[in-house]
């Protein structure tokens, strides 16, 4: 092991290739001696090696299929893993009431496909509020690199996109302050159907400052998100249900029936307190809470 560990590496950051050991091991049978007892002419730079993820031993039954991971499933664990060991995540909760969305978007959807050949959803809505408090509260819009924060200039919105192997992907609006409500939808809908059919660019992936995933789309009130690295905040939205709420009025409180939706915003806290997390998920509530009905779209 000692002998292996002391093998000079060509690949990057130091490490050693398929190549590195067929050469070492052609060289240390003509010679019966290991190429490492001679010194090397260039010093190497000794790169720490990544430590090894912990396995945990897991016994099988009979009857037990074992399935093998495939290479996104395998990049997607890995990135979610990285995650959690770089960021300390804390999520924040706002419950907003989204009736008026609900009323208004029943009303004009049918309108809205007909004359535009696409459907509007809830995301392209919810993405707008995202982008506006996004602009209020900048410093979500970050990345961290050492000891530096990266403010971004751009605001491009990750979508958590599911696809029907039952991986994850996560194409990105480029931009998304640029387009108005119509814009988000043809963008919205886009970028989910090329991922389903397999048809991403490699640009669609890449940029993301921000990124949002609709738990709700799987009937769950709210999620707990992984950060998307390099980013620091992700926003999870949740299913929309009816349920009793108090309802100010000029002539007093009374229970009605609303339209609600869990808000749930992960964050990094190295850089995003509490107080700026929680404020921006309740200004994105606030946003869609005091959504124009009557726009024009």
């Amino acid at each position: 092991m000692s002998e292996l560990e002391r093998i000079p590496g060509t690949g990057k950051d130091g490490r050693v290739t398929k190549k590195d050991m067929l050469a070492y091991v052609d060289s240390r049978s003509n010679n019966g001696n290991s190429i490492i007892d001679t010194p090397p002419a260039t010093p190497i730079i000794a790169v720490p090696s990544p430590q090894p993820q912990p396995k945990v031993h897991v016994s099988t039954s009979a009857g037990d299929e074992i399935i093998e991971m495939d290479r996104m499933r395998k990049m997607i664990a890995g990135r979610m893993v990285d995650s959690k060991r770089i960021s300390p995540h804390v999520t924040s909760f706002v419950e907003a009431d989204m009736t008026s969305i609900v009323n208004w978007r029943n009303k004009i959807k049918n309108s809205f496909e007909a004359r535009e050949g696409e459907k509007m959803t809830f995301t392209p809505i919810i993405m707008e509020a995202v982008v506006k408090a996004i602009k209020d509260f900048p410093m979500v819009n970050v990345s961290v690199d050492g000891d530096q924060i990266i403010k971004r200039k751009n605001i491009n919105i990750g979508l958590a996109v599911a696809l029907p192997s039952g991986n994850l992907i996560v194409p990105v609006v480029h931009n998304a302050d640029q387009y108005n409500l119509a814009g988000l939808a043809k963008k919205i809908n886009d970028l989910a159907r090329r991922a389903r059919e397999n048809k991403l660019t490699p640009t669609d992936l890449e940029g993301g400052t921000y990124t949002i995933s609709n738990v709700g789309s799987f009937g769950n009130v709210m999620g707990t998100p992984i950060i998307m690295q390099p980013q620091v905040g992700i926003m999870a939205l949740g299913a929309i249900v009816k349920k009793p709420a108090v309802v100010e009025s000029p002539e007093g409180d009374m229970i009605a029936i609303r339209h609600k939706m869990f808000l749930s915003h992960s964050y990094d806290h190295r850089v995003v307190d509490g107080a700026l997390g929680g404020r921006m998920v309740r200004r994105v509530a606030d946003y869609l809470e005091n959504f124009d009905v009557n726009q024009s779209i």
